[in-house]
């Protein structure tokens, strides 16, 4: 019989569909990916169940980072399935539009159901796979459930759970603990993560390490990148992955800058450090629903703005870069000499460095990594990264190491080595799946 904390969701969920539509009208507003195929959130698909007898691997990636996961480990997994068919699921148009690239002919790409029972189910039923992976840190209870009822063996990959994410967790254990329980394994990335899986009652759980050490950077967009610096007459300071907030911190620092670059020479000589070197600033928004938004924050602070969707081919003079693509994140670290860590600036556990790594890209991060702390400890350590206290301590972090060439070498160094050092992830990952499958479909 259920538990009344799962009474309790399976109603909320229920009766928080209609909100849910006017949710995606509005962002769709802005993002149209939104409006694509909205009646397959709650469980009405219209493209069928692939054909044949090869195994159907269900993969739900919820966003661009998960789906960008997955991608690793299905290039590890397909040699290993020959002829397996895909099941690709997602939550954000990011997500969905990143993931229709790892289609193969047979595969079908649909939004995840919203977890209330009847799209569960009907899902489900529409699809039959043989095996699910959820990616990271997808938890949805009766998605989880109603699998595991049905027999389908379900996997959390590359899990990670923060401390924060826990004490959460435990809040709603009557409603989340049964859901950890009933997942078949759990591959984590970390023992730290595995450790506090296991404390909100995961069952097996093993430590397979981090599929995106695997990334390997395109060597197009690394060339794209370099040429991009080729053309740049100052050094690049990127602010990767920025989060809501940290943009107006960023943009007051320049300003400062700005201002002493074009005070007369008397006044720059006796009130402003003239030893700084002159930087071409770069600033990457972690969503483009709000690059707009930015370039309009450039403006009202007084610099002048050039974004990537407007170069040919190379960038445009400017006080600010703004890279408004999506993509291009390897191209972005080989231009930027030194990358600003989005996310840890501000309370919001940090965005992932392991791609600015294999890329040779030093990382200035904040205060706020929680959301990859060992990856933060372990490129600290190896120095790749260097941590500061906020966003002024970070510009002027990254100006000390423009300063100072054996340095910025040496970080650069490190951090292709700190990235090299930790792959493997994805070959673990797809042996373990294959089990799983094997196991899935006896």
């Amino acid at each position: 019989m259920p538990s009344a904390s799962r009474v309790l969701y399976d109603l909320a969920t229920w009766l928080a569909q209609p909100l849910l539509r006017r949710k995606l009208r509005r962002r769709g507003a802005a993002e149209p990916g939104y409006l694509h195929a909205v009646d397959e959130r709650f469980g009405h698909y219209s493209q069928p169940r692939p054909a044949g007898a090869a195994p159907l691997v269900w993969i739900h990636a919820v966003s661009l980072g998960e789906t960008r996961a997955a991608a690793i480990l299905l290039a590890a997994l397909r040699p290993r399935l020959p002829g397996m068919r895909l099941l690709l699921t997602h939550g954000t148009a990011t997500g969905r539009a990143e993931g229709a690239g790892l289609l193969q002919p047979g595969d079908v790409q649909v939004w995840q159901p919203w977890d209330s029972p009847g799209a569960v189910r009907r899902f489900l039923a529409q699809y039959r796979p043989d095996v699910g992976v959820l990616m990271e840190t997808e938890i949805w209870p009766n998605l989880i459930l109603q699998a595991s009822a049905r027999g389908v063996p379900l996997a959390l990959a590359n899990a990670r759970l923060s401390e924060k994410s826990l004490r959460g967790a435990r809040r709603a254990g009557g409603l989340l603990r049964p859901a950890y329980r009933a997942l078949s394994a759990v591959w984590a990335q970390t023992e730290a993560d595995a450790a506090r899986l296991r404390a909100i009652g995961a069952g097996p759980v093993i430590v397979l390490g981090n599929l995106k050490f695997d990334a390997r950077p395109a060597p197009g967009l690394l060339a794209r990148g370099r040429a991009w610096r080729a053309e740049s007459r100052r050094p690049v300071v990127m602010l990767a992955s920025s989060r809501e907030g940290e943009e107006a911190e960023f943009l007051k620092q320049i300003q400062a800058l700005a201002l002493a670059e074009r005070a007369p020479a008397a006044i720059k000589k006796e009130m402003f450090d003239t030893t700084l070197p002159t930087v071409q600033w770069l600033i990457v928004p972690r969503h483009p629903q709000r690059f707009d938004e930015v370039a309009d924050a450039v403006r009202a602070a007084g610099l002048s703005v050039s974004r990537r969707g407007a170069w040919a081919a190379a960038p445009e003079p400017a006080d600010v870069w703004l890279g408004d693509s999506l993509g291009e994140m390897s191209a972005y670290y080989a231009l930027a000499d030194v990358a600003l860590l989005g996310g840890s600036f501000a309370p919001l556990g940090g965005q992932n460095l392991i791609e600015a790594a294999a890329c040779g890209c030093p990382v200035v991060m904040g205060p706020h990594t929680f959301n990859f702390a060992q990856a933060a400890e372990l490129a600290q350590a190896a120095g790749a990264a260097r941590r500061v206290a906020d966003l002024a301590a970070a510009v002027a972090a990254a100006h000390a190491l423009l300063a100072d060439a054996p340095a910025l070498a040496a970080m650069r160094r490190a951090a292709q080595d700190f990235a090299q050092a930790h792959r493997g992830a994805a070959e673990r990952t797809a042996e373990a799946l294959q089990a799983l499958c094997s196991r899935g479909s006896r």
